[in-house]
């Protein structure tokens, strides 16, 4: 596998992207970009677990198991969730205009929006924006298409890898978006993948499903879980390799590809929380059981007040601990050994359940780092896991005391 750094999604074959002003956002920024695809796409996705959904995931849970998907329209500025009928009508009022100006079936095309909850679309701003949007598509917008989904991030989230299967060059691209109300239970996102690879829409489906529980399931910035948040992913088989239907070497490949892909999104996710100064790494080891080591590491990386101890950085392990001690996993409190690592640095802080003379000035330097790994043995079985979150910090108030305004 190759690391692309200079490509985006329109470097995959068939791939065409947009992103565009359409005055949704009073900034006046990019807030609406478009993705299509040529051939006859296969795609899977991955949907919010709130039992409040927004409008479009109430439409994309319809469309997705349509057997083609050539197009994705994303709004950012507006949620379009607890909008009722109208929400619903405005978001298939948005899916036609897209199918209408790129001659597709309304069922084969996506929309997802991000922003406000409880505000109706201006549609007369949001229909002109997706004809623009789809007539402004090429194979050069794969940067502005990351930079449109943006609400609060600080920064764009792209990346491409190549892998071999079948003799061809597979390309695999992806964007993202999110900063704040992001939780491990379908991590609060938006992420959109594109692929030239020629995979059955069943094996393309069991692929990701997997890869979203080690990936975006394991991210926390706030203990959020969004009303509109959906991880998906489009393959379009333009690379002509012999066609994935079952496991194989080739299929190995890809996972592993997308297994990165997905894995690297989440962790930009996590490090660009609402007012996050470091991304932090949980990494539990030697589990009973995998969902017990999911379990603990997910319930670490959410702690409020591990949290904020390691954006003051304060290394205490006892919050660590009693995380640990209300994840639900099976454990013994008595086995876990607690150690912190920061650029090459390592310190053991907890052993066995209780504190170890440590060196604080080292301890503190490490949790000043800009990525910080918190490494915790369990000692019970064989089994691994990871997650990832950041410090919660004053900004992180700040941001969301004045969300609406």
């Amino acid at each position: 596998m190759k690391i692309l750094k200079e490509k985006t999604i329109t470097d995959v074959k068939g791939i065409k992207a947009s992103g565009i002003s359409g005055g949704l956002k009073k900034s006046g920024k990019k807030d609406l970009c478009v993705i299509s695809s040529e051939g006859n796409p296969v795609a899977s996705a991955v949907f919010t677990r709130n039992k409040v959904k927004a409008a479009p995931i109430l439409m994309n849970m319809e469309h997705i198991k349509y057997p083609t998907t050539k197009a994705i329209v994303v709004n950012s500025g507006n949620a379009n969730s607890c909008t009722g009928k109208e929400g619903l009508k405005n978001v298939n009022i948005m899916a036609q205009t897209v199918a209408d100006a790129l001659e597709v079936k309304r069922e084969e095309v996506i929309v997802q929006s991000t922003g406000i909850i409880g505000v109706q679309l201006d549609m007369e701003k949001v229909i002109p924006a997706i004809k623009k949007g789809c007539s402004k598509l090429s194979d050069e917008g794969g940067t502005d298409a990351a930079i449109a989904i943006k609400t609060t991030d600080t920064f764009e989230k792209k990346l491409t890898v190549s892998f071999e299967a079948g003799g061809k060059e597979i390309t695999l691209a992806g964007i993202a978006k999110g900063s704040g109300m992001v939780h491990p239970d379908m991590a609060t996102m938006l992420s959109f993948l594109v692929t030239d690879l020629n995979i059955s829409k069943r094996m393309l489906d069991a692929a990701f499903k997997e890869s979203v529980g080690a990936s975006y399931n394991m991210i926390s910035v706030d203990g959020d879980t969004s009303t509109n948040d959906m991880a998906m992913i489009l393959a379009n088989g333009l690379a002509e390799n012999i066609k994935i239907e079952s496991p194989g070497e080739d299929y190995e490949k890809f996972k592993e590809a997308l297994a990165y892909m997905n894995t690297e999104l989440a962790k930009l996710i996590a490090k660009d929380g609402e007012g996050a100064t470091k991304l932090i790494e949980v990494e539990v080891k030697n589990a009973k059981d995998l969902e017990g080591a999911r379990m603990c590491a997910k319930a670490v990386i959410r702690s409020n007040l591990t949290k904020c101890a390691f954006f003051g950085a304060d290394a205490n392990w006892g919050r660590i601990l009693c995380a640990l001690g209300y994840s639900e996993a099976e454990l013994d409190p008595d086995k876990v050994d607690i150690s912190f690592y920061g650029e090459g640095d390592k310190i053991q802080i907890a052993k066995d359940g209780m504190g170890v003379d440590f060196d604080e000035k080292k301890a503190k330097e490490i949790l000043l780092k800009e990525e910080v790994k918190v490494d915790i043995d369990l000692k019970e079985g064989q089994y691994s896991a990871t997650a990832w979150g950041c410090d919660l910090s004053y900004d992180y108030v700040k941001i969301n005391g004045a969300y609406r305004t």
